[in-house]
């Protein structure tokens, strides 16, 4: 599973065409749980928009396992892959 994974990591880094804003906020909230679990620091300050978005993206991952969530990235990945090409 974590071999698969991290092949998903790294072919996420390399479409052919940037993800839209919802799919980025999706990798990174699944990548986020399957690696840490769940969001364990205070949410960022309003003005923080960037960072605000990444925690809310996180956070809605809340008690997903570990391995569901890598489970769903890798999917996640695949369908990217057909969308926007590797």
């Amino acid at each position: 599973m974590t071999e698969s994974f991290q092949k998903a990591a790294e072919e996420a880094k390399v479409l052919l065409q940037k993800p839209d804003k919802d799919e980025l906020s999706a990798l990174y909230g699944l990548y986020k749980q399957a690696t840490v679990g769940d969001v364990n620091i205070d949410r960022p300050g309003i003005l923080d928009f960037t960072g605000r978005g990444k925690w809310d993206a996180w956070n809605a991952r809340k008690g997903l396992s570990q391995d569901e969530a890598m489970v769903s990235y890798i999917e996640l990945v695949e369908k990217l892959k057909i969308k926007y090409g590797i």
